[in-house]
């Protein structure tokens, strides 16, 4: 599974460890995050990451 970066603040979204803190279990890919879902850093929404390459 892809990980992702905010291009607000620089936090990595890593499906493998999840947000378990926030409710979002190990292995939850980025695609299956709920729409309103907001980056734990900084509160930006899912449109506001991109893939890392």
């Amino acid at each position: 599974m892809k990980k992702y970066v905010c291009d607000v603040c620089g936090y990595i979204y890593d499906p493998a460890k999840g947000e378990p803190d926030a409710g979002t279990p190990p292995g939850t890919a980025f695609e299956d995050l709920p729409a309103d879902w907001v980056c734990p850093a900084c509160e930006m929404g899912k449109d506001h990451f991109s893939p890392v390459s």
